[in-house]
């Protein structure tokens, strides 16, 4: 086995259970997981991350398996009470879920980076692998629809990726910096980096338009190696599927693995999907359901790196 850094570049909800596969597999110094922060927000006067609250969910086990989403034992006084004034309720917020993203507009607000924020929350929430965001600096995702432009928490919870996306825009991220700790891993020794499987256009391609990151991982000198988000020419959650439709493209995991071009070094598919992909491919379960699972996929991906390095 290859020893070193695994950079893991992750959304949310599916991107999450390969990065809990990975921190099962991978001791604490071995993984450093970057999430997208292009859906980031403010909403009634918080900062929400939601990738970022995903992942540390998950890797707490404090997830709502059952929901996708959000926290396990969640209640909700405080959306009703919301409701019954006029407020805007269309973003759910549990009220254990609340009490993160007021800590973390506090501290915010008080001059700490969300780096900074994110790394004491998920020490205390008893997480030891590192999730880091992409940027300490705002960058916000957007939809363009046949309506006009759309923020991408409209457009993707409020009116529940409906309009159909023409295009993509990621608002202030020409002039984002790359989170400096991940700079500094891809300047060291790296193992592998592992692009999970998430939304490749509004959960990777946030990550990789950071100024000089996606170079950084070109010029690592590590394998990357990519796990496809499509299982049997379905998306397995999210509007992966349709907005690729919408896009113009053919809904497999060939289309993916051409959308992230040259900085594949491998690609990782389940068994009926590696028709037409180019390049070296490993063939693997990648839908996960259970711990085990994740595990194996982790334990998969890691070994097909190996191979590539």
């Amino acid at each position: 086995m290859n020893r070193g850094l695994v950079v893991a570049l992750s959304g949310g909800v599916g991107g999450a259970k390969l990065a809990l596969g990975l921190s099962r597999v991978l001791p604490p110094d071995e993984l450093l997981i970057v999430a997208n922060t292009g859906d980031d927000f403010e909403h009634l006067g918080l900062d929400i991350s939601p990738d970022i609250d995903t992942l540390t969910y998950v890797l707490a086990g404090l997830d709502n398996i059952e929901q996708g989403w959000g926290r396990r034992d969640e209640t909700w006084s405080f959306m009703a009470t919301i409701a019954s004034v006029g407020g805007a309720d269309w973003f759910r917020l549990g009220d254990r879920d609340l009490a993160l993203h007021v800590e973390r507009t506090r501290r915010r607000h008080a001059g700490e980076t969300l780096t900074q924020v994110t790394a004491d929350i998920t020490r205390r929430l008893g997480i030891e692998h590192r999730i880091r965001p992409m940027s300490d600096d705002r960058v916000r995702t957007r939809v363009l629809s046949d309506g006009g432009w759309l923020d991408f928490q409209d457009y993707f919870v409020r009116q529940q990726c409906r309009p159909v996306v023409r295009k993509l825009a990621f608002d202030g991220v020409a002039t984002a910096r790359p989170q400096p700790e991940l700079m500094t891993a891809l300047a060291d020794r790296v193992r592998a980096v592992v692009i999970c499987p998430s939304n490749p256009f509004i959960s990777i391609e946030p990550i990789l338009a950071v100024p000089g990151l996606r170079a950084a991982i070109e010029g690592c000198g590590a394998p990357v190696v990519a796990v496809s988000p499509i299982v049997d020419g379905k998306a397995v959650k999210g509007p992966t599927a349709k907005m690729m439709q919408e896009l113009g493209l053919a809904v497999t995991s060939a289309s993916v693995a051409e959308r992230y071009g040259d900085l594949l070094d491998g690609y990782v598919v389940d068994r009926d999907d590696a028709r037409g992909v180019r390049g070296k491919v490993h063939v693997a379960p990648t839908l996960m359901t259970t711990p085990a699972d994740k595990e194996a996929l982790a334990r998969a991906v890691l070994a097909f790196a190996d191979q590539l390095s």
